[in-house]
């Protein structure tokens, strides 16, 4: 135990100073005091620092619902793809073929639930997430009961128009089952003689002179003749207010007022008019305006060769006429 002096100012000699019980009380106090503040400080840093094994496991499954969350909304995500392809081909397939209107983009989104729904999500863990996929499901449930309603009302249409189905254009105007006549198709193309860009009315399909045309739906020949532009030309009116086209033809097989049907040879490939090398333009009309003619191959064409299609139709070079 250390020992303390001071200097007595009368006498200028050290002195001893006596340490009494109170002076060890307030110097233990001191003592246990700042030990009590050290132990305090080090719990809270090392509960800080290291988590405990419940915290642990709570951060676990916290990084694997997040995990879960990212792989759903990306399945979300495809589904709302395959959903947008079916409603695009419902529009513009399925519903042309029986005239009906294509289904407004509010009537497939249907009405959202209130905005207080999505804010009270994003009060939850993982709000950005939750919210975002939550809202995906909303909008993906409203798009495929519209789907499913429009579907059945086609399935109604189909049962009561039989004879439309015979009459409308289903297919290719050539042989194409390998899809290698595709030569250009219906949209804004370069123009093989002016070189300027011009809409393109219909679709080429490159065949050797004197290919079989065939009549791509049941109708009555209403033209057989020379078109301005499109050489020999036949004109097949399917009712309904479709009528196809098939130009720069080597021969007319068919007279006007003749009844076909589909699949019926009614004219060979040819080079004459407004061509650079034998092909068939061939042209899908309602009320008598160009409408693309892709839309009008479904009893041709499996789904991956209409997909395939479409690409292939989608070339932006140079037509044949």
């Amino acid at each position: 135990m250390s020992k303390k002096y001071h200097i007595n100012p009368e006498t200028l000699a050290m002195e001893r100073v006596e340490q009494g019980f109170m002076y060890w009380l307030r110097r233990s106090g001191w003592y246990l005091l700042g030990g009590i503040c050290l132990g305090i400080l080090f719990f809270f840093l090392f509960f800080l620092i290291f988590p405990s094994p419940k915290e642990k496991q709570l951060m676990q499954q916290k990084q694997n619902l997040e995990a879960e969350l990212k792989v759903l909304s990306k399945q979300v995500d495809q589904m709302q793809l395959v959903l947008a392809d079916l409603s695009q081909r419902d529009d513009n397939l399925y519903r042309v073929l029986f005239g009906a209107e294509p289904i407004p983009l509010s009537v497939r989104q249907g009405a959202t639930r209130k905005i207080d729904y999505y804010e009270q999500l994003s009060l939850m863990t993982n709000s950005q997430l939750t919210g975002d996929l939550a809202l995906k499901v909303d909008l993906l449930e409203k798009g495929l009961y519209t789907q499913a309603k429009s579907y059945d009302d086609l399935v109604e249409m189909a049962k009561t128009q039989e004879v439309r189905m015979e009459n409308i254009p289903a297919i290719q105007p050539v042989m194409n089952k390998d899809l290698t006549r595709v030569a250009s198709g219906y949209g804004v193309r370069i123009d093989p003689v002016y070189h300027v860009r011009r809409m393109h009315t219909g679709m080429d399909f490159s065949a050797p002179t004197g290919t079989d045309v065939y009549a791509t739906g049941n109708g009555t020949v209403s033209f057989v003749g020379w078109k301005q532009g499109y050489g020999n030309t036949v004109v097949v009116d399917h009712g309904f207010g479709y009528s196809t086209l098939y130009a720069h033809l080597f021969k007319q097989l068919v007279r006007v007022g003749q009844k076909v049907k589909r699949g019926d040879v009614i004219a060979l490939v040819g080079n004459t008019g407004k061509s650079t090398g034998p092909h068939l333009h061939y042209e899908v009309r309602l009320q008598n305006q160009p409408i693309d003619p892709r839309n009008f191959y479904f009893y041709d064409l499996s789904p991956e060769d209409y997909d395939r299609m479409i690409q292939l139709s989608n070339n932006f070079g140079e037509m044949l006429d």
